[in-house]
């Protein structure tokens, strides 16, 4: 058998993964919400309508999941949730820190350089 190798990069990959799967059965779990949520109404009128015309409530359904989906994203690009969010997620992260303050150190030379040249 192969010995796995667990190192930092690996379980951070690791992670990852989990993380991007976790966003797809978020998918799912919504739907599957929606659709108990639709069992709980089978009795009413609409629950009768949807569930004896199955063939067509369910494609409908994903049509309006798709584009309830699609609203609520631009909803939140429009109020700027996402960027604000990953404003505060890139000024935890000390890589982008590091990043950042090299940035500033070089933007700072460069002036400095600029300001010698100008002024002879």
């Amino acid at each position: 058998m192969t010995k796995i190798k667990t190192n930092r990069e690996t379980l951070i990959r690791w992670k990852i993964y989990i993380d991007r799967a976790k966003m797809y059965v978020g998918y799912v779990q919504f739907l599957m919400i929606a659709f108990v949520l639709l069992e709980a109404y089978k009795e009413s009128n609409l629950g009768q309508l949807i569930f004896s015309n199955m063939l067509i409530s369910v494609p409908i359904i994903f049509i309006i999941f798709v584009l309830l989906s699609l609203i609520v994203g631009r909803i939140d690009t429009l109020l700027g949730l996402r960027e604000e969010e990953l404003r505060n997620s890139s000024s935890s992260n000390p890589v982008m820190r590091e990043i950042l303050k090299n940035m500033e150190e070089i933007k700072t030379e460069l002036n400095e350089i600029k300001s010698k040249s100008n002024n002879p």
